[in-house]
């Protein structure tokens, strides 16, 4: 009977289980290449705020195989909405090869703007008229609408040039443009390490009355070349880069302000031949007054001046020094009688208010805060809105201050990462947010913080039918007090009795944290993870959790604290009775691949395997302008430099590393890995190498899918011992 009893209990679980639903495993194919199903779906995609209380949403109708986009005038309350603009409409009066989705709009979208076939042309919508603009050979670029929509200004030749709309008419600005000589184009340092990416090397700016345009102009001729080679044909082809190296000359800088009502240009009073940068101006709201930011080849004095537009004289507004290094005001906030400072002089990142002299009114935040980036300025009801975090660094909030320091408030209270754009009169904003646990969406809030409805949410219903990590987040101790942020993936079926390998997975520049409560952008942790793999990402001292007085701990010294760090997370995890101790490895890209290399030459007896993606090997080889930001010239610095160089330690290497690059790579040139590799090679070292013809810095498309495969093969063949196959997965 007792038999009987078990056996029937037996069935009935067995049946039970099998008729509930089985919980899947992703693919390779899901996770990399965006196939279906897929478990992450787009957001609405919001194109600002219109007014008060509308936004814009630009939606698609891909029926039939069809793009149909549409402007949408969205009601923020209730979500009612009607077609602002309809693409659609403005396609069929476009001739083939146009299409608006590749145009530049207008503040008020009475312009689109199509920069195509070396020229630019314009449809307005207000007259549903399509016109050419330029006729010639030569190419424009970053184009740009004056503030009151009736000009263009653009580059050409590495000239300034402007287009009259109403008069329809072209005029060149400045005249000394060469393969040398850029006015209003950014040389590529600046591009790269102070204008940043963004700006696509536009190098001007409009005045807030559309009269004038200010611009930095670039002499290229005293910085040193350096080969880039493209092997495609029988020849192949030889790109020479103006690219300066620690210690190298830089390009000599001038700021002009062109008045365009003379066609007059003003250089503002800096002498070019000085060893110093030159950058980020910001006009005044009246457009009467501008200001622009200098600092000292050293980086660790900057002062803003005001420029006098209609003589170029300076006078210095404010003027900051700090022991290790300073950083540009890229979000100066000018005000009616006064301007918004965010810096790290006492070493936070705090809110500063100055009145037009230059002398300060009110510190507004203070203590273990770190002020992010300036969100909305209510003047009327003297309030600053900024993005930032207090006591825990991983998230990210929206909080309130006044102008009088007072009344400091968190409006955001839902951990995790919060990005908020506020609507024009202060009443609302929509929240982009996620944490670990919940995939990205988007709600609208009153300014008190009150929910008002749920716009769009990104995740699919269908991923709760997967069998997903476990993730954490936490904190690993180190033996000197630091708490440094960690977070990890789990195994769903994790089991404390089992031994696992780890993949950690790093950036680790300064001031630049990986570890944060969001959802990952993509699905590689959870995957990995799915295959008995502890996906695990640590943060050190002097990534910025711990403020500028971390970050400064890095001073001449890159490569140090990032290894003892790693290094302290290593031994903790080994202490782990689930951590399989002789299989922990290290991954990351550009700063993150200098770091894995170091990790398994330096570090060689914590980190057995990794993968180093285009990665510095030596701080001698890499621009001027961030390296000496850090570490100083290599004459002023000998012994920083040869104690963070990754060659100096490949004798102690004795792990499993691949290698890869771009051979077009013009950030992180290819000759760093090859020094390594050379180094590996006189050694008689073991170690794996991926090239990637013609690729830049970091591996695009048609190359993005090899690179995610052999990563994939090389985790699975050294962390789990057997052979990876796409379809099999």
């Amino acid at each position: 009977m007792k038999t009987k009893f078990l056996l029937s209990i037996l069935f009935l679980s067995f049946l039970y289980n099998n008729l509930l639903p089985q919980q899947k495993t992703l693919t390779f194919k899901q996770v990399y290449n965006f196939a279906e199903p897929r478990l992450i779906n787009p957001l609405p995609q919001i194109k600002g705020w219109l007014d008060n209380s509308h936004y814009l949403e630009l939606k698609t109708d891909s029926s039939k195989m069809i793009f149909k986009p549409v402007l949408m005038k969205v009601n923020a309350i209730d979500g009612t909405s009607e077609i602002f603009i309809d693409y659609r409409k403005i396609n069929e009066s476009l001739p083939n090869g146009f299409s608006v989705e590749n145009a530049i709009a207008s503040s008020n979208y009475r312009y689109f703007l199509f920069n195509q076939q070396n020229d630019l042309y314009v449809y307005s919508t207000e007259k549903n008229q399509f016109i050419q603009l330029t006729r010639d050979t030569l190419e424009e670029k970053n184009p740009k609408f004056s503030p009151d929509e009736k000009k263009i200004a653009y580059t050409k030749n590495n000239n300034l040039y402007v287009f009259d709309l109403e008069n329809q008419k072209e005029t060149q600005l400045t005249f000394d443009g060469s393969n040398l000589i850029y006015n209003g184009w950014a040389s590529w340092v600046y591009y790269e390490e102070i204008l940043g990416r963004a700006s696509q090397y536009a190098a001007f700016w409009w005045s807030p009355n559309s009269d004038k345009i200010c611009f930095l102009r670039f002499d290229d001729s005293p910085v040193p070349e350096f080969p880039l080679y493209r092997a495609d044909g029988q020849h192949g082809k030889l790109e020479l880069q103006r690219y300066p190296k620690a210690g190298d000359p830089n390009p000599k800088v001038k700021f002009g302000i062109v008045n365009l009502n003379n066609l007059q240009t003003i250089w503002a009073d800096f002498d070019e031949n000085k060893d110093q940068y030159i950058a980020w101006p910001f006009w005044t709201k009246d457009g009467k007054d501008l200001t622009v930011q200098w600092m000292n080849r050293e980086q660790n004095n900057i002062i803003i001046y005001f420029v006098d537009t209609s003589t170029g004289k300076l006078k210095e507004l404010y003027n900051e020094k700090q022991n290790t290094w300073v950083e540009w005001f890229e979000d100066l906030y000018f005000l009616n009688n006064g301007f918004l400072l965010r810096t790290s002089v006492d070493g936070w990142y705090h809110l500063y208010y100055y009145d037009m002299n230059g002398v300060l009114k009110k510190k507004l935040t203070e203590g273990n805060l770190t002020v992010l980036d300036i969100a909305f300025v209510d003047e009327k009801k003297e309030k600053v809105y900024f993005h930032g975090w207090k006591d825990n660094s991983t998230e990210k909030h929206l909080f309130v201050v006044n102008l009088n320091g007072k009344g400091l408030k968190q409006i955001t209270t839902i951990e995790g990462t919060h990005t908020c754009t506020i609507s024009p009169d202060g009443k609302y904003f929509y929240d982009r947010f996620s944490n670990i646990t919940t995939p990205a969406k988007i709600d609208l809030y009153s300014i008190d913080g009150k929910k008002i409805r749920t716009i769009g949410d990104s995740k699919n219903p269908i991923m709760n039918e997967y069998k997903l990590a476990k993730v954490e987040l936490f904190r690993i101790p180190t033996e000197d007090g630091y708490q440094l942020p960690a977070i990890w993936y789990l195994p769903s079926d994790f089991d404390e009795t089992k031994k696992y390998p780890v993949i950690i997975s790093i950036y680790g520049g300064p001031g630049s944290p990986t570890v944060r409560n969001a959802f990952p952008y993509w699905l590689e942790p959870y995957y990995l993870s799915q295959y008995g793999i502890i996906y695990i990402s640590v943060d050190h001292r002097g990534s910025g959790h711990f403020g500028k007085k971390g970050i400064d701990l890095m001073h001449r010294n890159l490569g140090k604290w990032e290894m003892h760090d790693y290094i302290e997370a290593v031994k903790w995890l080994k202490k782990k009775t689930f951590i399989d101790t002789n299989k922990i490895a290290i991954t990351g890209g550009s700063y993150g691949g200098y770091v894995t290399a170091l990790a398994l030459t330096y570090g060689a007896d914590y980190f057995k395997y990794g993968i180093a993606e285009f990665g510095v090997m030596d701080w001698k080889l890499y621009d001027n302008v961030y390296t000496e930001r850090y570490m100083d010239k290599p004459d002023e610095n000998e012994e920083g430099y040869k104690n963070s160089s990754v060659l100096n330690y490949v004798k102690n290497y004795k792990g499993k590393l691949l290698i890869t690059h771009g051979t077009m790579d013009d950030n992180v040139h290819m000759q760093n890995s090859i020094q390594l590799i050379y180094e590996l090679q006189k050694l008689n070292k073991d170690f794996e190498l991926m090239i990637y013809p013609n690729a830049r810095h970091g591996i695009t498309m048609p190359l993005r899918n090899h690179s995610l495969k052999l990563k994939t093969q090389f985790w699975f063949k050294y962390l789990l011992g057997k052979e990876f196959h796409i379809d099999k997965d």
